[in-house]
């Protein structure tokens, strides 16, 4: 055999060697790959606290990723603590409610929705008339649930939290007044306990808004219960007429009305 031919069968012989090699670690490295897989399914199934654990770091830096990414914070529970409902999901008489009151005081329809459910439910508990609780609403706030007045009524009802701070405890305290739902819920108790104070709705209206014990609330139970009486029209179907609304020069600001404050009205 000459030397060319010796040096042609070593190069065959070494690349067959490489090739073999080459099998044998990609073989072994796909066993290990296996035996990898086989492992950790195993021990997902008898350590389930693992599993969850690594599930928890991955979710967590998938996010961070994400976050990164669009460069802001992610919250995917955010939508439960929205105050917000469809109203083509609530029953015809509450959905009509939310939609008026919508293009009434230029809020949102989903917040209102989910206001008007909750006057209906609790209304039903408190054996008050939801559309009176909305009435209430709408004279007080406008649907604004950040509203204060001078003398630090506060939210959509307008509640007095500096008398009524321990009905906020059993919500965390007196900062929920500024949740909407929570600042419904106190209202609605609250205005319950004007009226059977009172002996009357429209007596338990004046003890409401701070005006008990004097002779002039400055319009307010009338306003109340006129809106009222519209609400009830149009949860009932009725075509109830928005009002007008037209675009004025700023007027001076009106003289504060002698309302008494809600406080002496409430403590008296």
């Amino acid at each position: 055999m000459t030397a060319l031919g010796r040096m042609a069968q070593g190069l065959r012989c070494f690349a067959s060697d490489v090739a073999q090699g080459f099998f044998e670690i990609t073989h072994n490295g796909f066993a290990l790959v296996g035996l990898a897989t086989i492992f950790c399914a195993v021990l997902a199934v008898v350590r389930p606290d693992l599993r969850d654990a690594g599930e928890i770091k991955l979710r967590g830096w998938l996010q961070a990723r994400q976050e990164a990414a669009i460069g802001m914070p992610i919250q995917l529970d955010a939508i439960d603590r929205a105050t917000a409902a469809d109203p083509r999901e609530l029953p015809k008489q509450q959905a009509a409610l939310a939609y008026w009151l919508s293009k009434k005081y230029r809020v949102a329809p989903e917040p209102v929705g989910a206001l008007v459910a909750e006057a209906y439910e609790i209304g039903a508990r408190s054996k008050l008339d939801p559309t009176l609780i909305l009435a209430v609403m709408a004279i007080e706030s406008g649907f604004n649930p950040f509203a204060q007045s001078a003398v630090g009524a506060q939210g959509l009802m307008q509640v007095m939290t500096g008398v009524h701070q321990d009905k906020y405890q059993n919500f965390g305290g007196k900062l929920a007044a500024f949740d909407p739902l929570t600042n419904l819920r106190v209202g609605v108790k609250v205005l319950q306990e004007c009226i059977q104070r009172a002996g009357s709705l429209e007596a338990g209206l004046r003890f409401y808004v701070g005006a008990a014990n004097t002779g002039d609330d400055g319009g307010y139970a009338d306003k109340v219960m006129a809106e009222h009486e519209r609400l009830k029209l149009v949860a009932a179907g009725r075509s109830v007429p928005l009002p007008v609304i037209r675009t004025v020069a700023p007027a001076e600001p009106a003289a504060p009305t002698p309302v008494e404050d809600k406080v002496a009205a409430l403590d008296s």
